[in-house]
């Protein structure tokens, strides 16, 4: 779950930044406030990247596509961007999990096998 949830996050970075660069063309919006807020999205994803394993982390996760979504009300075309991201992170968390409960059973499966066949000689 981990590489698929990361793979989205860093994916994420760079839409961020490129919002930024958007949202930099707006005069209701001074250039200070987006790199500051585009700078804190950036960094989160990268942060989350480490946070992934331990408890919290894929919520923080969630936390981030609802930030991107609201994020659409400054950048309108984040409103697509954010639910884009938003279903690939539900992806990610969903079908990571599948793959981490088959690796389990496959590592239990071979487990068992090699304890059927008997000491190594």
């Amino acid at each position: 779950m981990r590489t698929l949830c990361a793979s989205t996050l860093i994916g994420e970075f760079f839409v961020i930044g490129f919002a930024g660069l958007v949202a930099m063309k707006s005069d209701d919006l001074s250039m200070g406030t987006v790199w500051t807020v585009c700078g804190v999205g950036m960094l989160l994803s990268v942060l989350l990247c480490g946070t992934l394993g331990r408890p919290g982390g894929v919520q923080l996760g969630w936390v981030l596509q609802i930030a991107l979504v609201a994020s659409g009300f400054f950048v309108p075309v984040m409103f697509i961007l954010g639910l884009v991201f938003g279903g690939l992170w539900w992806a990610s968390v969903h079908y990571g999990r599948k793959i981490d409960e088959a690796k389990a059973r496959w590592a239990a499966q071979a487990e068992e096998a090699d304890a059927a066949s008997g000491p190594a000689l």
